[in-house]
């Protein structure tokens, strides 16, 4: 198991757009994946994507679970899955507006409010090289745009508005 510390913006490996993965099955896609899993789970995250543990690969990771930051009966459970190569194939016009953090910016300890399509289409293969589609909504759904952001070299700041900034704390109170 090695967890990685977490990238942060300003790193150029944030905002570089991701190069495509060329083998799957690879020693080296296979070591960034299981890093990203014990990473993510480590940093109590719900997504995490390879620029974030200084990766350049579109290889990306998701796992809704309850964490110090999303707990409670909000959280619809999601098990883990690995993305390969993802590609968003369709987004609908119909969005949602909630709070995003992220393991890049701070730490995880900046929130803001960011607007994301509520379902989208996503196109990728697993960590065996196999290929999958599947729509979604809700968590899930904003979890998968944001991660497909970092392989694009985007971070949710870029995104939201810089009036809703607040801590972790505050964050997690507002929950309450």
């Amino acid at each position: 198991m090695i967890i990685e510390q977490v990238t942060q913006v300003g790193n150029s490996v944030i905002r570089a757009k991701a190069k495509k993965v060329t083998g799957v099955k690879s020693e080296k896609a296979q070591k960034v994946i299981q890093d990203l899993i014990d990473s993510m789970r480590h940093h109590e995250l719900i997504g995490m994507a390879a620029p974030q543990i200084g990766s350049n690969l579109r290889i990306f990771i998701t796992e809704i679970r309850k964490t110090r930051s999303r707990s409670g009966n909000e959280i619809k459970k999601d098990p883990l899955k690995i993305y390969v190569n993802p590609r968003i194939v369709w987004r609908s016009e119909k969005q949602v507006i909630g709070y995003e953090g992220c393991g890049s910016v701070a730490f995880a300890n900046l929130y803001g409010i960011v607007k994301r399509a509520k379902s989208v289409i996503v196109k990728a293969q697993d960590e065996k090289g196999k290929a999958f589609e599947f729509k979604t909504d809700g968590l899930l759904a904003v979890v998968i745009q944001h991660e497909y952001d970092h392989i694009e070299g985007t971070v949710f700041t870029d995104r939201a508005d810089p009036k809703s900034y607040m801590s972790l704390d505050e964050y997690v109170s507002s929950k309450k």
